[in-house]
């Protein structure tokens, strides 16, 4: 599918919240929960936990107009959706985005 310059760019910064995103979950779940856990110090999840919380509702309000310049499939959509909730969702979804699309950061 080629994109238009205008669909490149909503891609691109779509691509962007959502490798973003992933990062964030990836530290609050190997970073800052053990070090809440295992070493007792639970301010690293109060503020990586703060900082994700940002990030994932920034990438679900990006979705939504994201999948409507780039006319997503509804499926594409739920899936993109889901993405958000699973470990690894957003970099699985990603690589999906970017082989159909052509989409390079």
């Amino acid at each position: 599918m080629s994109l238009t310059p205008q669909q490149h760019s909503w891609a691109k910064r779509f691509r962007w919240i959502s490798l973003i995103e992933g990062i964030s979950t990836l530290v609050l779940f190997f970073i800052a929960m053990p070090l809440k856990y295992m070493w007792d110090y639970p301010l690293a999840v109060t503020y990586v936990g703060s900082i994700h919380g940002g990030l994932f509702l920034l990438y679900i309000a990006t979705v939504f107009p994201t999948a409507r310049k780039l006319k997503w499939t509804f499926s594409r959509t739920f899936f993109a959706l889901i993405a958000a909730v699973i470990p690894f969702g957003p970099f699985i979804f990603d690589r999906n985005l970017k082989k159909s699309q052509h989409v390079e950061l």
